[in-house]
Formats: structure tokens, C-alpha cells, sequence
């Protein structure tokens, strides 16, 4: 059945409608069936950094947590498009410590750090551009540290042939109930492969991750329990400070991940649903909110989280000096 985008957010400014996001919505249950849409759950969407946590799975199942001693910080980080705060970037540095990889291996181009904090700190001081900076450093330095233990070539490690890039492929498949010839390949704002699949496979996939239970191969179980739980454990090493990702998985019973232009994904423990959703126009200023509403409608129990993200994504709009202009709201119903 085909479905039309559905109206997710609007946003007022002076009493007029100055935004209207649309996009999809999509909640799986353990047997994979939809049991809570808007817009179209089967809508095709490229993962971008929410398929960060299982691009993180065959280092962390090959054993690259023993072979260099990695902490929950740092595996957290493997999954997280981070900001640059402090925190961040003494975890970075620390890996390239354990593991004996230079900065210069990383393909992810020179950043300066997202957090403006940081950055206007960095630039006080004299700093500059440096990959580590980069949001998806952590990843990067995951996956090159499971291609030094096996010994495959770094200098090829983005490549979609590369070993470590095709045991991804099909590890996301295994996770999304999908053929890898079902999953069409782009190529991410970092340089790595990225996937293409329906909201409802991805749903499914995370579902897995918050409910490894589900996941028939018992290496792969146990990495992805190791990922989560330092995911759930270090939170800020996700995302940063107010990020959305940091505070749903800072909820036991979340795990959470977003990516750009518009995707998240996060998944129920407890409830055992997963969720994705897409904001059809690459925004991501509407996610606290879009979740939040999810969750309400839901009737989620955890009453904590669903006030951090009230406090946290507020629905007055704000200008530069902080005077309220305008306000936001989630107008959609999920349909079951």
C-alpha cells in the first residue's frame, strides 16, 4: 500500500504558519509487524549516523575490546556522532593511544569541534581544523582499530569491497531481516559506505539492538550487548550536552541513534518495539519533540525521560536573545 507523507510539526511565528515538517513514522513489535505508523513505515531512507551502533558490531565481536583494552567511554564513542567537548576528544586521543593508529589514517575530513563551546575554545587557545574533531571520528578510529587486529589494509578501510565494509553490509542485513542485495549503498558526509533501507527494516534492526535476545547468532548477541550497554552507561559520549541520543539513552531502557538530514531510530526494551522516523526535509530541530510525542502516545511509563525531553525541546520558539517569537507543535496521530 502506498501512503503519503504525513504532517509531523508545525511551526508558528507571529500567529502565522511559518514551517511544516512531514515525513514517516514506523513502530515494528519482535515478529516484525507495523504496529504503529504515520506517513508511509515502508518509506526508503538512508540510515546515515543511526547505523553507527552496528557498524560498531564486528570490531567489537572480533574482540577488539580485549586486544586493546577498551572502556565503555570508549566504545561508546565508536557509535556516537559526538560534539568535540573535552570529553570527547580525551576519549579519541586515548584510543589512538591504546590502539598505536595516527590521526592521519582517518579519512573523515578536518573539523572543527560542533560544540560552540568548544570550538570558540579551540580558537581562543590557537587550535585548528583536525579529523578528530570530526563527529564520526569515533567510528572511524573503531573500525580502523578492527582492521589493524585483523590485519587488513587501512588505507582501504571506507572502501565498500574493503573485508571490514562487507562484514558491515552484511551484519546490517542479518540485524534488518534484509538480503545485502536489498540494501542500496551511497556514500556518507565521512567518506564510508551508507545504507539505504525501509523505516520498517531499520525499526527492526534496533529493536535487535535494544533486545539482543532476538538475534540467533550468539557472538553478534554479545557485541551488541557490550555496544549498548556502554552506549546506556556513557551517554554524553553518544552525542554531547542536550543532545537528544544522550538523553534517551540515559533512560536503561533506551537506545537511541540519530542521523542526518532527518532520520532517528531508537528502540523499547521493556515494550520491545522498535522506532524510526524520517523528517522528509533533512531537519533534525524537530527530533526531541517527534520522540517525545511518540513515547506520550506510547503511554511510556518512565515519566523522568519524558520531562528531560519536555525541558530539553521546549515548544516555544526562540530568537537570538531569547525572547519567545513563535511556538512548535507535533500535530500527527500514530495510526495502529
Amino acid at each position: 500500500m502506498n501512503y503519503n507523507e504525513a504532517l509531523l510539526v508545525n511551526e508558528y511565528r507571529g500567529g502565522l504558519l511559518e514551517c511544516a515538517h512531514y515525513g514517516h513514522i514506523c513502530i515494528v513489535d519482535e515478529r516484525g509487524n507495523i504496529v504503529g505508523r504515520a506517513g508511509n513505515p515502508q518509506a526508503t531512507v538512508f540510515t546515515r549516523s543511526a547505523a553507527k551502533p552496528i557498524q560498531a558490531i564486528p570490531g567489537i565481536r572480533a574482540g577488539i575490546k580485549e586486544a586493546y583494552g577498551l572502556t565503555d567511554e570508549e566504545i561508546a564513542i565508536m557509535a556516537a556522532s559526538h560534539r568535540a567537548e573535552e570529553i570527547h576528544v580525551e576519549t579519541l586521543n586515548r584510543i589512538l593511544e591504546k590502539t598505536g593508529l595516527t590521526e592521519e589514517r582517518l579519512i573523515c575530513a578536518p573539523s572543527l569541534p560542533l560544540d560552540r563551546v568548544a570550538k570558540e575554545q579551540l580558537l581562543r587557545q590557537g587550535g585548528t581544523y583536525r579529523r578528530i574533531y570530526h563527529n564520526c571520528s569515533g567510528k572511524h578510529l573503531g573500525v580502523l582499530a578492527y582492521c589493524k587486529m585483523k590485519g587488513y589494509p587501512l588505507e582501504s578501510y571506507n572502501h565498500p569491497e574493503h573485508p571490514a565494509q562487507k562484514e558491515i553490509l552484511t551484519t546490517l542485513a542479518g540485524l534488518a531481516g534484509l538480503t545485502e542485495a536489498q540494501i542500496t549503498l551511497g556514500t556518507d558526509g565521512c567518506g564510508f559506505p551508507v545504507f539505504a533501507l525501509p523505516l520498517s527494516a531499520l525499526a527492526s534492526a534496533y529493536l535487535k539492538l535494544a533486545c539482543p535476545d532476538l538475534i540467533e547468532d550468539t557472538a553478534t548477541a554479545e557485541a551488541v550487548r557490550v555496544i549498548t550497554g556502554a552506549m546506556n552507561r556513557q551517554p554524553l559520549l553518544v552525542a554531547g550536552t542536550g543532545r537528544v541520543d544522550s538523553i534517551l539513552l540515559d533512560d536503561p531502557n533506551i537506545v537511541a541513534k540519530g542521523g542526518f538530514k532527518g532520520v532517528y531510530a531508537f528502540a523499547l526494551r521493556r515494550e520491545r518495539v522498535g522506532i524510526t522516523f524520517k523528517i522528509q526535509d533533512g531537519s533534525e530541530e524537530e527530533w526531541g519533540m517527534i520522540a517525545l510525542s511518540v513515547l506520550e502516545q506510547l503511554g511510556y511509563e518512565n515519566e523522568g525521560t519524558l520531562q528531560k525531553l519536555r525541558e530539553a525541546f521546549p515548544s516555544s520558539i526562540k530568537n537570538d536573545e531569547g525572547w519567545e517569537v513563535g511556538k512548535a507543535e507535533t500535530v500527527f496521530q500514530l495510526e495502529r
